[in-house]
């Protein structure tokens, strides 16, 4: 499928947001997990190294740490993605802090694939303390992910930023960004989810803070909420049901991961539940 066109991914969620239903986006770490999120009516599709992790039985936050290029995991997963999605936007996650690629011909090489749009990831901004700092001193700072949206925008690529604080927010809407999407932490639950998080009305909190900042900036921003305690339909209902101009949610382990999980382990309960074969055969 042929990326499709900002101005009309932006024409139809912009639509939704003024009649007040929650665009919902998600990431595919498989075809199947695609194929299932376009069938459900998911909204955006996004994929990235993470997906494949996370799929792979391990946990979310291995896609920031060096088991594999980033960049080169999300065009391996193009193909098994791409084929399968029929209408919905592909976007891809780029590592905007890769210091071994030329970021405008990679950019391009994904719209011609059938990118829609891009997120950042991996992203710097889910490291703190020393280790940030390390990386900000020696040029491999949040700054370049910020540089990295504004060249896909300059390239009328979809994006959609992940932000951790208002002062990203500001930054990544200035760069361009179409979707700021407020980052609250690696998901919780599930076999290999986070188990520390912030409660979901500090995430109303953060996630009303960071949209004032966007929309500081540039009114017509939308925001979509993602991670940490915000897991479940139940928990996106109730940060957005309190926050102010969210939206919409975008879920990658919530999308993906425990449904097949819950799935998976239920169904192989419900087979090892069979009647004993000696009892139905007396």
């Amino acid at each position: 499928m042929p990326a499709i066109p900002r101005k009309d991914i932006l024409s139809r969620l912009t639509a939704m947001a003024v009649d007040g239903v929650p665009i919902i986006g998600g990431g595919a770490g498989t075809g199947l997990s695609a194929k299932a999120e376009e069938a459900g009516g998911i909204d955006l599709i996004i994929i990235y190294n993470s997906g494949r992790y996370r799929m792979a039985g391990r946990g979310s936050a291995a896609g920031l740490l060096a088991y594999g290029n980033a960049n080169e995991i999300v065009k391996e997963m193009a193909v098994e993605v791409l084929p399968v999605v029929r209408h919905t936007p592909v976007l891809a996650g780029v590592n905007g802090t890769d210091p071994f690629i030329l970021m405008p011909q990679f950019l391009a090489e994904l719209k011609a694939m059938g990118f829609s749009g891009v997120q950042n990831f991996p992203t710097i901004g889910l490291f703190d303390g020393a280790m940030r700092q390390s990386f900000e001193e020696t040029g491999m700072g949040y700054g370049l992910e910020v540089d990295m949206i504004a060249l896909a925008h300059s390239l009328d690529m979809l994006t959609t930023p992940y932000v951790f604080n208002p002062g990203e927010a500001e930054a990544m809407t200035r760069a361009g960004a179409d979707i700021i999407v407020a980052h609250m932490g690696v998901t919780t639950g599930g076999s290999i989810g986070a188990t520390s998080a912030k409660s979901l009305d500090d995430c109303v909190r953060e996630i009303d803070a960071i949209a004032a900042a966007a929309r500081g900036v540039r009114g017509d921003i939308l925001v979509l909420c993602h991670g940490g305690p915000i897991s479940m339909p139940d928990d996106a209902a109730y940060v957005l049901s309190r926050c102010n101009g969210c939206h919409g949610f975008y879920g990658a382990s919530s999308a993906e991961r425990l449904p097949a999980e819950t799935a998976i382990r239920d169904q192989i309960r419900t087979f090892k539940s069979l009647p004993n074969l000696k009892e139905t055969k007396a």
